[in-house]
């Protein structure tokens, strides 16, 4: 190596916090600090955790949705995004910045990227899917599948790395890793195993179509956990069903280790302080 750059290499990109396909994503989780307060959050504190929840302007991230969470360990939950880094976590500075931040607290929170998945196939691999499932090549049901396979995946893809978040009641959170004990190394793993699996997985989740919407955003190299899964639902029986039906296929049954579980019911600021009998 001398240094000097090379001529057939491609350009590089400018320096930027912008991903490149991407956005970025945060995972806020929170509590109230109950034990600070005197007489509930005071009108100045409503009026932060309202403006918090809402941003305008150029604080406004592409997207933002706020739930308040069952369970003892957190309050509310804020799930974030943009391609802007400093638009995603200014949401989570105006929450822990005076005068609300002495009532709220922090209690959990995952830094990821939003990505395409090397699991989903081209169009090339989805053929060969097909024909290894029985389809009969040249047919004109394979061809027809192949065009509407090539006609969805633009959208698809869309929705993976610039996702629209639906407008349903219930929603689970929760990271998870890829693992690494001997016998059950899934970075050893063949591609084109690896690859098999993920498809029998991608199959078992093709059973809620319109009950379940999946994001999964990627948070190697950024956080302690490789991946995070968000769910929503119309209804909280499904947010259970594809979880446990999910678990039986071999990525997960094998190869998956997972972290906390937090579910979550759309609610807008006031809604939240209202369940939190802090209005």
């Amino acid at each position: 190596m001398n240094g000097r750059p090379n001529p057939h290499s491609e350009p590089l990109p400018e320096p930027s916090t912008i991903p490149l396909n991407g956005w970025h994503c945060g995972h806020y989780f929170y509590r109230f600090r109950r034990e600070a307060m005197s007489e509930g959050l005071g009108p100045q504190a409503v009026e932060a955790f309202r403006q918090a929840l809402s941003p305008q302007g150029d604080a406004m991230p592409q997207r933002i949705a706020s739930y308040w969470i069952s369970g003892h360990e957190v309050d509310f939950a804020v799930i974030v995004m943009d391609p802007d880094p400093a638009v995603v976590d200014s949401v989570h500075q105006s929450l822990v910045a005076p005068p609300l931040g002495q009532y709220v607290e922090g209690t959990w929170s995952f830094v990821s990227i939003s990505e395409v998945s090397e699991y989903v196939p081209t169009i090339e691999r989805y053929r060969k899917r097909l024909i290894a499932e029985g389809a009969v090549e040249g047919s004109p049901e394979l061809d027809a599948k192949i065009a509407a396979y090539e006609r969805r995946l633009p959208m698809m893809n869309e929705q993976r790395l610039r996702p629209e978040f639906p407008d349903w009641p219930a929603a689970c959170f929760y990271p998870m890793n890829k693992s690494r004990v001997p016998g059950a190394n899934w970075f050893t793993e063949t591609f084109s195993d690896r690859n098999s699996m993920m498809a029998e997985h991608a199959q078992s989740g093709i059973a809620f179509a319109g009950k379940v919407s999946q994001l999964i955003t990627v948070g190697v190299g950024l956080d302690d956990w490789e991946w995070m899964v968000t769910l929503w639902s119309r209804n909280p029986d499904y947010l259970k069903d594809i979880v446990y039906k999910m678990r039986f296929d071999v990525a997960s049954a094998k190869y998956a280790e997972f972290g906390p579980f937090y579910v979550g019911y759309r609610a807008g600021a006031d809604e939240i302080l209202n369940h939190c009998k802090l209005a």
